[in-house]
Parts: C-alpha cells; sequence; structure tokens
C-alpha cells in the first residue's frame, strides 16, 4: 500500500475544502505553548461537523495513519504535538453554540468554540460560565474537556467536568458516542462523559457539549491580603469559607519570591500594600446583593485583620481595582519578558501539604542553584500550585534536572505531578510518581479498548 493511500482517501471522503496539505500551511502554527518540538502534519484536516470528523477517523483508522486532535494549541505539555507521520485534526471549524437554554441553564456548543465566546454568551443570555482561564480567548472548549481544565475559580464551582451534563464524542472507529442530555441526574451505565474528559484525545474526539451554566453573579467582592504565615494562609481560607455566606469564588496565593519578582520586572504591576511580606492571597466572593456583599466581605476582613490572621489589606472600590489586583496574579503570561527559558510546574497535593512542599521544593532548588530564582503560587483551594524556576545563563539546559528536583518532592508527600494541563509527552516519564502500575495497566486496557490500532493521539499520556 502506498504513502500516500492514506491522503488520497480523506480527499476523496472529504475534498480539498477539509483536507488542506502542506504546501497550503502558510505560516500556520502547528504546535502548543509548551515550547516541546512538534513534526509537521502530513495533512490538516478541518471538519465542519460531527459527521465529518466521523468520516475522517474511518479513514485513517482503515489506514492505521496516527492523528492528533488539534483546539486552541494553548497547551504546555506537548500534548497536541505531532510526531512524524502523523495528520492533525484541527476542531477550528466547529465553533458554534448550538443552543442556550435559560431554563435548564445550559449552553449547547461545538468543541472548537472558544471558551471566552462561551462566557460572552453565557453574559448576554443573563448567566455564568465559571470556568477562566488566562488563555481564554484562545483556548477551545474541546481542549479545556479535553484536559480538564481548572483555572481560577474551582474552589466554588469545581473543574471542567463539574460544569458540563452531555457530551458527543467520535471514537477511532468513526462511531459517535455519548449524547447531549441536559439533565444533572444520569447515572444510566458507565459514564463515558467523564472517561472522555481529561483523556487528552487518546480515547475519542469531542466535537459536542452540553455546558452547565450557572445565575450571573450580583456582586462581587475582591481583595488582596498580605500574611505573616503560611499557617495565617490556611486560616484565612477555614475562615473565609466558613465566615462567607456566600462562599470563596476565588483564593490565589503567591508566595513573596513571585510577587517581588514580578512588580520589580513588570512596570505596570503596582503593589497593592505599601510593606512586604511572605505570603499574599488574592480573595474574591461572589454573591447576589451589591450593597449587603461588599458590607459582610469589609466586616469579615476587618475580624481577620483584629485577629491578626492577615496583616493588611486592600480591597477593591472598582472593577478596574480588582483587574490590578488580577493582573498581578495573571502575570505569568509575561514571563518571556524576563525569564524565557524559565522551567515551570503545575502540580497538587493536599491543601495541609502545601506549605511544606513549597519549602521543601525551594530548599532543595537553593542547594542545587543558589542563584535561581524560585517562584510558587496558586489555587490553594484546590490544592493547586505553580511552580517556576529560572536559572540566570543556563538557558533550558536544565529543565530535565530540575523536574526530577519537582516531581521526586511531589512523589514524597503523594501529590500529583499534573493538576490542570495533563500528562502529554512532558510528564509521561513520571506518570508512575502519581499513578500506581495497576492504574496504569487498567488505563492502557481501556485504551486499547477503544482505540485497538492506537491511532489516537499515540504516545502521550503512556
Amino acid at each position: 500500500m502506498q504513502h500516500d493511500d492514506v491522503i488520497n482517501a480523506l480527499l476523496q471522503a472529504l475534498g480539498t475544502e477539509v483536507v488542506t496539505l502542506p504546501a497550503r500551511f502558510g505560516s500556520r502554527q502547528v504546535v502548543d505553548w509548551s515550547g516541546l518540538p512538534g513534526a509537521t502534519p502530513r495533512a490538516i484536516i478541518r471538519p465542519r461537523n460531527t459527521q465529518e470528523v466521523a468520516a475522517a477517523l474511518r479513514v485513517c483508522d482503515e489506514y492505521r495513519q496516527p492523528v492528533v486532535t488539534q483546539g486552541g494549541l494553548t497547551g504546555l505539555v506537548g500534548g497536541a504535538n505531532l510526531r512524524d507521520g502523523e495528520v492533525a485534526l484541527s476542531l477550528e471549524r466547529m465553533n458554534r453554540i448550538v443552543e442556550i437554554d435559560r431554563t435548564s441553564g445550559t449552553m449547547t456548543v461545538e468543541a472548537g468554540t472558544p471558551l471566552q465566546v462561551v462566557q460572552e454568551a453565557a453574559l448576554d443570555a443573563g448567566l455564568y460560565f465559571p470556568l477562566d482561564l488566562g488563555a481564554r480567548g484562545s483556548c477551545t472548549i474541546g481542549g479545556n474537556l479535553a484536559t480538564n481544565a481548572g483555572g481560577n475559580r474551582v474552589i466554588k464551582y469545581g473543574m471542567m467536568r463539574d460544569q458540563v451534563l452531555g457530551l458527543e464524542a467520535v471514537l477511532a472507529s468513526g462511531e459517535v458516542v455519548g449524547a447531549l442530555h441536559k439533565m444533572i441526574k444520569n447515572n444510566s451505565g458507565y459514564d463515558l462523559r467523564n472517561l472522555m474528559i481529561g483523556s487528552e484525545g487518546t480515547l475519542g474526539v469531542i466535537t459536542r457539549a452540553v455546558l452547565r451554566l450557572r445565575q450571573r453573579p450580583r456582586a462581587v467582592a475582591t481583595a488582596w491580603c498580605a500574611l505573616p504565615s503560611y499557617s495565617a494562609v490556611t486560616q484565612l481560607l477555614e475562615e473565609a469559607q466558613a465566615g462567607l455566606a456566600a462562599g470563596v469564588s476565588a483564593f490565589e496565593v503567591m508566595w513573596a519570591g513571585y510577587y517581588d519578582a514580578v512588580l520589580a520586572n513588570l512596570p505596570s504591576l503596582r503593589a497593592p500594600v505599601n510593606e512586604r511580606y511572605p505570603y499574599y492571597v488574592l480573595l474574591e466572593s461572589v454573591g447576589g446583593d451589591p450593597v449587603r456583599h461588599a458590607q459582610a466581605f469589609e466586616e469579615f476582613l476587618g475580624r481577620m485583620l483584629e485577629a491578626n490572621v492577615v496583616a493588611d489589606a486592600a480591597v477593591a472600590s472598582s472593577e478596574s481595582d480588582a483587574l490590578a489586583f488580577w493582573a498581578i496574579r495573571d502575570a505569568p503570561g509575561e514571563y518571556p519578558k524576563f525569564i524565557p527559558n524559565h522551567a515551570a510546574y503545575d502540580v497538587s497535593f493536599s491543601i495541609s501539604d502545601v506549605g511544606d512542599v513549597a519549602a521543601r521544593c525551594d530548599a532543595r532548588l537553593s542547594e542545587r542553584w543558589p542563584q535561581a530564582l524560585v517562584m510558587i503560587y496558586g489555587h490553594l483551594g484546590d490544592g493547586n500550585i505553580h511552580i517556576v524556576v529560572d536559572v540566570p545563563g543556563a538557558g533550558k539546559t536544565l529543565h530535565g534536572e530540575i523536574d526530577d528536583v519537582i516531581y521526586e518532592v511531589t512523589r514524597e508527600f503523594h501529590g500529583s505531578v499534573s493538576a490542570e494541563h495533563g500528562i502529554g509527552t512532558k510528564k509521561k516519564g513520571y506518570l508512575g510518581f502519581t499513578r500506581s502500575d495497576a492504574d496504569v495497566v487498567a488505563m492502557r486496557a481501556v485504551k486499547a479498548a477503544l482505540d485497538p490500532r492506537g491511532i489516537l493521539n499515540p504516545g502521550k499520556i503512556f
């Protein structure tokens, strides 16, 4: 069988409107944000609907042609990058909002729809879609589902899997599974929806989803808190969850190393408090009554200041104030300006362990590389922290050694080597630090059952 037979079969089944060959790629991006190498696809398939996805996969499965699904290419672990001889399946054309059902509180969308489009459509309908990431303008719902994205508001609303009621996907064989149900309760057999979510495109191609919308918050209260110790940070979290009637919608913690570095290197940021402290928390709570919510929020902060849990605080008096606070937390998007060769880690632990984890990582990194810049921050409410390491003058040559340090500490504390970005190729060598041999055998069995010829995103996760 000729090497080009599969390309000819794809062209015959779908036409040149759907199948693009390399000569027509132009300057198109074909790798994700991870910085990991990726090959040029043999072809890019851009289906317009589920039926064309199914047709493409039937051809690829028949010819044993490996295929990698691509969304917004904002991933950080190489999950959307190709190897030689593979084809890309981009869902960029499947970007429609199919329906908004206000009564059911749902939105049915195609997988290529950008997250920000979904957020804005929900607001226009008087509702709210809570998932939020820094890459909101580029990342797509399909990619968010495939990696079970988390983001800033997991503490209140949960991960991406908690935002989905129904899901449609295409298996490697071209068979369509799942359904676009709108009900919360559905215990009719195995949950194929949750099997597909977080599978990184290795079990099927997610094509459409029914998203769960929430009531739009009418009040948002935001504060920047400075704290004297990690125990004060965890006490603030406990007190806020118990003492704020509307609950906590964001609890972002930043160690001093992160705060000092971003303020020193990004002139557009301004310090919310005058003095320097060991820890900072961006605290947000949403509610229904703007006046009462703001009053209750400020009273709570007053109690925390009186109890010396919080050393200093600044409350946002306007949306621009809140955005200025969030700009400090969202500064990682500006890393290329001052640490272009940094190594970044997305790990999670039990909340009670996070302080010790951070201290152990910092100590071991500083012992190995005394000149290293170590920045630690994250979504403490769900135990997810980010660790960023930059060794001046080393470029990226030490990344493998830094990986070993961070992931060894992760194993010691029984944490997860991936909190919200997936395994991809970047972390597959460390999967065993988090999952047992029996876990991996079970996962491989699922993969073999749903993709027996191994054509879907091969070489990822395992």
